[in-house]
């Protein structure tokens, strides 16, 4: 073989090999950083209206069911987390939004292979009731052993499931 094919050869190699480490750096960066939390931020994006229109229609049957305050009386006061790594946290109610996820500034940061970023979050609606919500994660939030797919009002002593933590509000 003459000295120029192989050296032809020998820079065509190194050329598929970059492209191969190229390829497989964007394969890496795919899986870390992908689409899919971009998707998500976009659904949950457009879906903030929806439910604020949903959340502006829902208050007046609500009033009426409420019965003269006998929701306020028995209201929870703390966020109690009775199984997995956190077990006995307690996290007292004061009226602010709870998130619950793996990043760091959220109000439970929690250690669960199970549990996304921003995976969900505990609100008071406008008469004082809390509601869970899932935010867009990749395992889901369970209440109740049924999953959650809409903002859900929940009631004191009912277990919120994400992973293998368990969460639930006490008077």
């Amino acid at each position: 073989m003459s000295e120029l094919t192989l050296t032809v050869m020998r820079l065509g190699f190194l050329a598929v090999l970059w492209l191969f480490v190229i390829v497989a750096v964007q394969v890496i960066r795919s899986d870390l950083f992908g689409t899919r939390v971009t998707q998500r931020g976009a659904r949950r994006e457009a879906a903030r209206p929806q439910q604020a229109a949903r959340q502006n229609q829902a208050p007046p049957p609500q009033r009426q069911q409420s019965g003269g305050g006998r929701g306020r009386r028995g209201a929870p006061t703390k966020l109690v987390v009775t199984e997995g790594t956190l077990t006995g946290t307690t996290v007292a109610l004061q009226g602010q939004t709870i998130t619950l996820g793996r990043a760091h500034d959220s109000t439970i940061v929690l250690d669960d292979d199970y549990a996304s970023s921003r995976h969900a979050r505990i609100y008071p609606d406008q008469n004082g009731q809390w509601i869970v919500e899932d935010l867009g994660s990749t395992n889901g939030t369970y209440l109740d052993r049924s999953r959650l797919t809409t903002p859900t009002p929940i009631g004191p002593g009912s277990p919120i499931r994400i992973g293998k933590t368990v969460i639930e509000l006490r008077k």
